[in-house]
Parts: C-alpha cells; structure tokens; sequence
C-alpha cells in the first residue's frame, strides 16, 4: 500500500475529454531556433545557455522563459531546460495534428527531450486545450509530463512534506464536452415548457 504522502498520480488520454491528442508530428524534425539577451556555446560539449527573455521556437512549438539550457546529442537530438523569472512560470505551446486546436502549458521549469518527443511541465503546472480561440480543457498539479508520441499525459500532485503539516496537492481538471454535431437545426420546433401550479405557489 502507497504512503498517503506518495504524490497522487492520474493518467489521462485526451481521447476522453473529445479525442486523442495528436501534436504537430513533423515539429520533432524542424530546427530549434532561440532568441535571448545573452548566449553562452560549449562546442566540446555542444551545450548552449541562454539568459534574458528567452524565446524558443521549433516548428509549432514555442518555449518562453528566463533561462535556457540546451544541448545535442550525437544522434542530432535535442533538449531543453527552460527556468522562469522569480515569481513567473515559464511557456509552452504546440498546436494539435490537423486540427484548430492547441496545447498550452505552464511551470517554474519547463524539461523539452527531443529524442522521447515529451515535455515536463514542473512546479505550479497547468495544462490548456484551445479549440480555436476557446478554452476547452484545464489542468493544474505539481508536475505534468506531455508525451507527442503516445498521446497521453500524467499529472502528478505536490507530495506532503512530512512534519510541516502541508498536506498533499490535489490534481485539478475542468472538461468541456466535444460540441455536439448533431445537435437539433431546429430549436423553435420543440415543445414549450409547461409551468408547474406546485412550483409556482398555487393550491389544488
């Protein structure tokens, strides 16, 4: 049996809030480009630091931060650290497979693994689906893990830390329903409502 201190830990498949969640596929493919006030190369260990209103970009992904830390590996993949200002949660977005639709997402720390095609959403994090310009679907926890290639999600709670009395986070969502296709054309065709005499105070 868990500890009731063990972070509480949901899996959720979009497909369940109105369908699976296809990120951009060809964005694992396209080049990263960053801009910032300042960048700091090591070719022997091609890592990058950059500091000052970082804006990461790759395809539809776009990253904003404080600080960002990237590096490559010898397969050409890439990855990202992004770290926010005191006080503000860094940014992330992508846009949905095929569809008007986008995923955003916040955290004091932002993890890009380009060679898992995931993104790790850390401290305060939240999760948004837009439907055009629309929010459908919200998340919060302590951690929120965003894998594009198998199109789930986990969301995990703050642990309790033992003897300051904080209690656990609680995960949160809100779930907009899919709109309706076949919803009726015509609304004035439907029957009235009738009053209620009971409801409305009159005796029998």
């Amino acid at each position: 049996m868990k500890s009731p201190t063990f972070p509480l830990l949901i899996l959720v498949v979009l497909a369940l809030a109105g369908g699976a969640v296809r990120a951009e596929k060809a964005d694992r493919d396209k080049p990263m480009n960053v801009e910032a006030d300042a960048l700091r190369y090591e070719e022997l260990k091609q890592t990058s630091l950059w500091t000052g209103r970082v804006i990461l970009t790759k395809g539809t992904i776009v990253i904003r931060g404080d600080r960002l830390e990237t590096r490559e590996d010898a397969q050409g993949h890439q990855f990202g650290l992004v770290s926010a200002e005191p006080g503000k949660l860094a940014f992330f977005r992508q846009k949905r497979e095929g569809l008007d639709e986008f995923i955003e997402g916040e955290g004091e720390t932002i993890e890009y693994d380009g060679a898992a095609d995931t993104v790790k959403l850390l401290n305060n994090a939240q999760l948004r689906r837009y439907r055009g310009a629309a929010l459908s679907d919200e998340f919060t926890g302590h951690v929120i893990h965003y894998n594009n290639s198998t199109e789930v999600f986990t969301i995990d709670g703050a642990p309790a830390k033992p003897g300051s009395g904080t209690p656990a986070g609680r995960v949160r969502a809100m779930l907009t329903p899919k709109p309706a296709l076949d919803a009726p054309a015509d609304k004035a065709a439907l029957p009235p409502l009738r009053s209620s005499g009971a409801l409305s105070g009159e005796k029998k």
